[in-house]
């Protein structure tokens, strides 16, 4: 089909090209992005006026599709911070501890955990958890601190992250750019992320297994030692044993060590080893604060035991509605939608554990601090999927202000189009090339900014190659976020990796290259013979 192209169609093409150049400077591109918005729109409609209204309609409409994501992230932040403010959060990976006992099993333990974390709660709160918790461990069992960061970063920012298969963030959005259904997007992604996961995993533990030495608590202490300004800002680390994290201040001594230093009576008595003063009102003061640490505690163990037990049984219903019929399949939205309804239930909980008679107050708190930084993560990605919806004849009547019976222009397709005897009719070319695309838009380090390109570049070119869009899409994915998402850029949430596994950045971005590119080229060409 011949496709006349205007004058808007190359100007759109315009902003993508400097968009990709603004990418391959380590830029950032909202900018390129809003202003590719403007000229397009008045190139199109020849209005001044149209062209600023395009600025702010792209942003809005952009937001109206996505406010989905930012509700859920917000929703599983605020549950976090209340769950980390009684101590459950390490509590959850407290009993992974005890088999982390060599390198080798203190290597799978993490990649397990972080996998599994990072999958729920993205791996944002994963790795600051990890880094308290799990990281001394590993170290102290022999584990070298490259391998440490090399796992947590494949397992946490690669392998998770880029299927986000139970928050959904990621396939919503080349779905939506796609033309496609975000679940067909999810469960492809998720298979192409295990590939590529395991592939760099093997290739990083073998890479890095001679390195791997006897435990032995010098290993530690050598670690511990190593300046914070080499590395950037280390995460606090935990103590070897098993102490129980309390909330609401209390003391983070264990209860029988509280109630060592208190007896009844009417006298004060010292001892070689504590001091009891035998006045009645510091007794009942005593006895108050052990009651109090006793009750924190048994709050903790029991949210430790919940959170994980309700997730559970969530995916166990995912899977019975997948395979079976024996309860509804949930399709679209519906998946996110449980996950925040749970995470609110859970915040609720939480909450009123922690502050019984202000938690109105607290729950607020948590859920302004999810809000924020649900869009300090995710806000950037407005204005630039704006951009590329302009393209789109799904929103771009909204966006240029045509009639609501009016249909949009379809710019990217029209490019498309028009170029579809120029490229090669290839599906292994045309997957390579948007994983190359994929690759290079994550160069600006968030991982999330270019799956609009992506996702709107195989809804065009699926069909012209003979691939299902929603296979292309989830290659593109797998290219923006192993790259920029915390694996290949170092100036991405890499450093944060870095920062606890007290590596420098950049040797870990160099470390991971060819484990997770090896992985990449594996699963494109595997998913191009098998969907």
């Amino acid at each position: 089909m011949d496709v006349s192209l205007t004058a808007a169609h190359w100007v759109y093409l315009g902003g993508i090209i400097v968009i990709l150049g603004t990418m391959l400077m380590r830029k950032n591109i909202v900018v390129p992005a809003v202003i590719g918005t403007f000229l397009t729109a008045f190139v199109f409609s020849d209005s001044l006026v149209t062209g600023l209204a395009s600025i702010f309609n792209a942003s809005l409409v952009a937001a109206r599709e996505l406010f989905n994501i930012f509700l859920i992230i917000s929703l599983v932040t605020a549950m976090l911070g209340a769950l980390r403010q009684m101590g459950a959060d390490r509590l959850m990976v407290a009993p992974f501890r005890r088999v982390m006992r060599g390198g080798t099993s203190s290597f799978i333990v993490l990649a397990v955990v972080t996998y599994t974390i990072s999958l729920f709660f993205w791996p944002t709160p994963a790795v600051p958890l990890i880094g308290a918790v799990l990281i001394p461990v590993a170290i102290r069992a022999g584990l070298p601190p490259m391998a440490v960061g090399m796992a947590i970063a494949i397992c946490g920012q690669g392998m998770a992250l880029s299927s986000d298969y139970i928050i959904k963030v990621a396939p919503g959005l080349s779905a939506k750019s796609a033309g496609v259904d975000p679940d067909v997007v999810a469960d492809r992604a998720l298979v192409m992320s295990l590939i590529v996961g395991l592939t760099a995993l093997l290739i990083a533990y073998f890479t890095q297994r001679r390195h791997m030495r006897r435990p032995a608590p010098e290993l530690l202490t050598d670690w511990e030692s190593r300046a914070e300004s080499d590395f950037g800002k280390p995460g606090g680390s935990a103590p070897e044993g098993d102490s129980m994290p309390t909330g609401g201040g209390t003391s983070n001594r264990r209860p029988a060590e509280a109630a060592t230093t208190v007896t009844t009576g009417a006298a004060a008595t010292t001892s070689p080893t504590t001091t009891t003063v035998l006045a009645e009102p510091v007794t009942a003061s005593a006895r108050q604060v052990i009651d109090e640490t006793f009750k924190s505690i048994r709050a903790a163990k029991t949210f430790a035991v919940l959170v994980p037990t309700a997730y559970l049984a969530f995916i166990v219903y995912l899977m019975v509605g997948k395979f079976t019929d024996l309860v509804p399949d949930l399709k679209g939205g519906d998946a996110a939608a449980m996950v925040g309804g749970i995470a609110a239930l859970i915040l609720f909980a939480a909450a009123a554990t922690n502050d019984k008679k202000g938690f109105l107050e607290t729950t607020s708190e948590h859920l302004i601090d999810g809000l924020v930084f649900a869009f300090k993560a995710m806000g950037i990605v407005i204005p630039i999927a704006g951009f590329f919806f302009i393209g789109n004849g799904d929103f771009s009547a909204a966006i240029l202000g045509l009639p609501a019976d009016a249909t949009g222009p379809t710019l990217l397709f029209d490019l498309v189009n028009a170029a579809q005897s120029h490229l090669p009719q290839n599906a292994f070319v045309t997957s390579f090339g948007i994983l190359a695309i994929g690759m290079i838009a994550g160069l600006e380090g968030s991982g999330f900014t270019g799956l609009p390109l992506t996702g709107s570049l195989a809804g065009a070119l699926g069909p012209a190659v003979g691939m299902d869009p929603a296979t292309l899409a989830a290659i593109g994915q797998m290219g923006n976020i192993w790259s920029g998402g915390g694996t290949l850029v170092a100036w991405s949430s890499l450093i944060a990796v870095a920062g606890f596994a007290r590596v420098p950045v950049l040797e870990l971005a160099r470390k991971c290259f060819v484990p997770v590119v090896s992985g990449l080229i594996l699963s494109t060409a595997l998913s191009v013979l098998i969907f």
